[in-house]
């Protein structure tokens, strides 16, 4: 098989969706039909395949992104399970952007929910070509027609179904295939290995010819040969529209819509054919963007692109790592190039040299080793030593760095001490690790207590690092309340100079700065110019200057938070030909922040949450009450047959325990989904309630 060939015959997907819409259950159902397991496991059950660690199965949700590999009609597909909980956004976002196709599953009840939104968004942004399945119309309350109706209203995109349902909730059957206009119908739900075709029901026939006519008028405008034909012969050949439909799904032109059940097992085989038809191959999309350099701006569009090039100077990009009893796993996505375990490559992102081991092939948690990686494959590498998330590996003789990903800001905050004088160390190198894994968490030394502060991104995400960190390193810690993560920033521009002096015998300290401080929009964190003329601040001292603000800003002036979204302008200054130094430079930014920040109009900022509940009607009202009580802003409602979303943007620091009471004001009947929206500035009540405790 040429390399080129075998390009063709890889898939690298995505499974993604609102949290439980499914992705599990639906990639088990293609583990079980490609003969990768010979039993299905099952999420309520706690014995799945992608869901293999302890704290997934107990409760139920995904939680890191699992690869596995399968094969079906001879094409090999690397398959993604992501998590749908916002807390673990971060591993949708870094597996859409090594991935070439994504399924998005949507709940057949609801429809599209927040966090098919958010990744739905995700996904533009990397330009991901995706196709849709309809998840769980055997449910009570499924309706194919409704869900289908919110991929318009909520995503404002041009879906086409190549499926119809037949039937609905307990007695949904099969589905009716548009594209070479036939039933397929499934025998029993048990396995549901066994299907068969059969002519379309007659109550469906004409509702089926009308979807068709749509199908072909959407999928044929994109290919003028195919609409020639259509004109000459009134339809065209099966090969033809599935060729337009896989054209149109790469360009986004529109996102084609399958159907079914994977818990009863209907529907998963025409899945996997339409991932097989319709999703690219490695090399049916462009290929990676090459990173614009360190603090330039340039148009995105306008940088180079690596394509998927079998034989060019490897290339890679290293997507997600894990740390486990064999050591620590270095997931990479291949773009270009082969590369052998034993050779060397360069991290060019970092700069230095890294030396492969053992390349393993992933099976969810189990491994299969292989002794070449080639472009388009997704791969485990063991022995890399110091690369991270993000960073490139290359072939030094062609060193480039591929297009960066972005990671989301965290915003709640526990503080972590071991129980015992012996565990300090122990926590702290598995916190480091645990922080190597996953970069959407931080860590920090709290500087007046010397308490190790975690970040993360939710209640449920800080959760679940604390549980492996009693399991998975035995390091049994003393946990902190949940805290906010508050930041600082400035309103209005100030110039402030200040001269640092100091002579006592020997040689003197002397710098003086005069910086201008100025806001930003939220969002563009910290901006430095020099406009110094005249050599009246030395060159080599204006990087100290840089430093001392930097590090100065991660205590604000009004209750020690970091300060963000601001710009400091070195004006000008004076220096000493024998008494001036970096440090003493470094001393005088450092003063010259404290002193220019208070003047510049400081305001604490809070996470704002995007909260959606989902409510039955009878209890909207004491919702909606409870929401407006906690500062929230409610921005919509929407009725879903006997069920409402609210939707409200809430302070972080008002949603704490809401789901206990959320629960008791609606019998339990009410659930919700949160996610940070942005940063607000808090009331002054609020902020003098902040700046007391902080004193």
């Amino acid at each position: 098989m040429s390399e080129k060939s075998g390009l063709s015959l890889i898939r690298n997907i995505g499974i993604t969706a609102h949290i439980d819409a499914g992705k599990t259950t639906t990639t088990e159902r293609i583990l079980y039909y490609t003969g990768v397991s010979h039993k299905i496991g099952e999420v309520h059950e706690g014995n799945t395949t992608t869901d293999y660690m302890d704290q997934e199965r107990e409760r139920g949700i995904t939680i890191t992104s699992a690869a596995v590999t399968c094969e079906w009609a001879g094409h090999r597909i690397n398959i993604i399970d992501t998590p749908g909980h916002i807390d673990f956004n971060i591993e949708v976002n870094r597996s859409l952007r090594v991935l070439d196709g994504a399924v998005f599953i949507i709940e057949g009840v609801a429809g599209v929910q927040p966090q098919s939104e958010t990744n739905w968004r995700l996904a533009d942004r990397y330009n991901v070509p995706r196709i849709i399945f309809i998840n769980k119309l055997d449910r009570t309350g499924a309706d194919f027609y409704r869900a289908f109706d919110t991929l318009k209203e909520k995503l404002d995109i041009v879906a086409i179904p190549l499926q119809l349902p037949i039937g609905a909730e307990e007695n949904f059957i099969g589905v009716v295939d548009l594209i070479e206009m036939k039933a397929i119908v499934w025998e029993g739900g048990e396995l549901g290995a066994k299907y068969h075709d059969e002519e379309i029901p007659a109550d469906l026939l004409e509702k089926a010819k009308e979807a068709r006519q749509e199908l072909l008028d959407t999928a044929l405008s994109v290919d003028e040969a195919a609409m020639e034909e259509y004109f000459e012969k009134g339809d065209v050949d099966v090969a033809t529209l599935k060729r337009c439909i896989k054209k149109g799904t790469i360009s986004g032109e529109f996102r084609p819509v399958l159907c079914g059940t994977a818990f009863k097992n209907k529907g998963v085989q025409p899945l996997l054919d339409a991932v097989i038809d319709f999703l690219p191959a490695p090399d049916d999309v462009e290929g990676i963007r090459i990173a614009p350099p360190e603090d330039e701006e340039v148009d995105e569009n306008k940088l180079p692109i690596i394509p998927v090039d079998p034989d060019g100077k490897f290339a890679g990009l290293a997507f997600k790592i894990i740390n486990d009893k064999y050591g620590t796993l270095t997931f990479v996505r291949v773009y270009r190039g082969i590369l052998r375990s034993g050779d060397s490559v360069l991290n060019t992102t970092k700069g230095h040299k890294e030396r492969i081991g053992r390349i393993f092939q992933m099976h969810a948690d189990k491994r299969q080793e292989v002794k070449e990686v080639h472009a388009g494959d997704i791969a485990a590498f063991v022995g890399l030593k110091d690369t991270q998330t993000g960073d490139t590996l290359a072939d030094p003789a062609d060193p480039v760095v591929l297009e960066r990903m972005t990671f989301p800001i965290p915003v709640i905050d526990i503080s972590v001490e071991p129980k015992t004088k012996d565990g300090v160390e122990k926590m702290t190198l598995a916190l480091q690790k645990l922080a190597g894994e996953d970069p959407s968490l931080r860590l920090k030394t709290d500087q007046e207590t010397g308490q190790t502060i975690l970040s993360g991104m939710g209640e449920l995400h800080l959760d679940i690092i604390i549980d492996r960190l009693r399991r998975e390193y035995g390091v049994d810690a003393n946990i902190g309340a949940p805290q906010v993560a508050y930041r600082e920033t400035i309103t209005q521009p100030h110039v402030e100079t200040y001269t640092h002096k100091k002579q006592s015998g020997g040689s003197g300290q002397f710098a003086e700065v005069k910086i201008e401080f100025a806001p930003l929009e939220r969002n563009q964190e910290i901006q430095f110019e020099n406009k110094v003329v005249g050599g009246t601040v030395p060159k080599e001292y204006i990087p100290a200057v840089e430093k001392g603000i930097r590090m100065q800003s991660s205590t604000g002036v009004l209750a020690g938070f970091p300060t963000v979204d601001f710009k400091f302008t070195l004006l000008d200054g004076k220096y000493h030909d024998v008494d001036s130094s970096a440090l003493a430079f470094e001393i005088a930014a450092k003063a010259c922040f404290r002193e220019g920040m208070k003047r510049a109009g400081p305001v604490i900022l809070e996470p704002i949450m995007d909260v959606e509940v989902t409510t039955p009607n009878d209890h909207v009202g004491d919702v909606v009450g409870d929401l407006n009580r906690r500062r929230g802003m409610i921005q919509n409602q929407e009725s879903s047959g006997s069920t409402v979303m609210v939707r409200a943007l809430v302070p972080l620091k008002e949603m704490f325990g809401y789901i206990s009471h959320l629960r008791s004001i609606t019998k339990g009947r009410a659930s919700f989904t949160m996610q940070f929206h942005h940063y607000d500035p808090v009331p002054r009540n609020v902020a003098e309630e902040i700046m007391a405790k902080s004193a």
